[in-house]
């Protein structure tokens, strides 16, 4: 390798993005259970509340749910079922 294609001594490499958590998605659905969830839409709207219970068609039930809309409160549901193939994705809400 010639001195024009390496890089100059002082410079650094940026470093490789930390890994994530391993684990499957079935562990991570399993640990938000009965936790604080965020459930986006395929039409962008999020239900943010405590999940119940899924199965696995991704049919969900959620407890205290808020539904945001362009991150505004449009309504608040006691109880909520979201039909599984709506859902684009389930975040955790708080830790796990």
């Amino acid at each position: 390798m010639s001195d024009i294609d390496s890089p100059p001594a002082d410079e650094t490499l940026p470093s490789a993005p930390s890994a994530p958590s391993k684990g499957s998605p079935n562990d991570f659905l399993k640990a938000v259970v009965g936790k604080r969830v965020i459930v986006r839409l395929i039409s962008g709207v999020d239900y943010k509340g405590v999940l119940q219970c899924l199965d696995g068609y991704m049919n969900i039930a959620m407890e205290q749910t808020e539904e945001h809309v362009n991150g505004v409160v449009t309504n608040r549901y006691g109880d909520a079922f979201i039909r599984g193939n709506n859902v684009l994705y389930i975040s955790a809400g708080e830790s796990i």
